[in-house]
């Protein structure tokens, strides 16, 4: 009889870590979306560019003087200087076409293309940063397109309009399924609690062991979980260069949040569970 308990209790904690583990991943697999969604999103607006034209006669240390400016700025995330020269080079290899021999001249003026923060990749912004920049005489125009600004930040609004209620929904599922599989796993020990009761045992010694054992179950499953994560995300990182796109602290603070999720659902899952069945008279007890 002792080994066949055993052997249950055992298969009850192996149950516990698996069930654990797979929620817990799927979890960390949700927040990685989650995470990414938003890294993807703040690079893809950084890459956005906008182009200042300078006026024919703008002077080089004109243009000097506002690279300088906009390099000191708060705004910007990149600047690239564009000579006219440059700029004729670029036209040939987008169209294929020389059309300084049929001019006769080089109608294009020097440039910068410059690339803002994340934040600041908004319409309102931007016009506001290029009055700024307007104010230099030697500035032409600055072109930049709108329509697709509006675009891109409709579609991270819609986006994160459904992150935070779907992330609430997940801690539920996770903490529902966690929950249920530790309650069943000390009803099944509702026996041997309920007679340390009987014999006078504390509702806190009582507790104590299941408290211990089930945060260990929890680290375990954790552990698990995150290996399973790193492996996934290894394999991301070498077909699509996943790592450029998320910082490697902000995955360690994932994991950090999957063992503390772990627990913390453990300790109150465990909590709950022996206080209900320490709740229960001896008569009423299902044995």
């Amino acid at each position: 009889m002792k080994k066949i308990k055993n052997k249950r209790l055992i298969t009850s904690y192996i149950s516990i870590v698996i069930i654990m583990s797979i929620v817990l991943f799927l979890f960390g697999f949700f927040g990685v979306f989650v995470i990414s969604s938003s890294s993807i999103a703040n690079s893809f607006k950084e890459n956005f560019s906008i182009s200042i034209f300078f006026k024919e006669n703008a002077k080089q240390i004109e243009v000097s003087e506002l690279q300088n400016q906009l390099l000191m700025s708060d705004y910007l995330e990149k600047l690239t200087y564009v000579s006219k020269e440059n700029a004729v080079l670029i036209m040939k290899e987008e169209y294929g076409e020389d059309f300084i021999k049929d001019l006769g001249y080089n109608p294009l003026v020097n440039s910068i293309d410059i690339n803002l923060k994340s934040k600041y990749v908004e319409t309102i912004k931007i016009d506001s940063i290029s009055e700024i920049i307007k104010t230099n005489k030697y500035v032409d125009e600055i072109v930049y397109d709108k329509n697709l600004i509006t675009l891109i930040n409709e579609n991270i609004k819609k986006v994160s309009f459904w992150l935070v209620p779907s992330i609430i929904i997940f801690l539920l599922i996770t903490f529902l399924i966690i929950n249920s599989s530790i309650r069943l796993s000390i009803y099944s020990n509702r026996q041997l609690i309920k007679t340390m009761q009987l014999v006078g045992a504390t509702k806190s010694f009582i507790r104590k062991p299941f408290l211990k054992t089930n945060a260990l179950l929890s680290i375990i499953s954790s552990l698990f979980s995150i290996s399973l994560l790193l492996s996934m995300l290894y394999y991301l990182d070498i077909n699509l260069n996943f790592f450029n796109s998320i910082e490697l602290n902000t995955i360690f603070s994932l994991c950090s949040t999957i063992i503390l999720l772990g627990f913390v659902i453990s300790y109150i899952s465990t909590y709950f569970a022996t206080q209900n069945i320490l709740k229960i008279k001896a008569d009423q007890l299902d044995i």
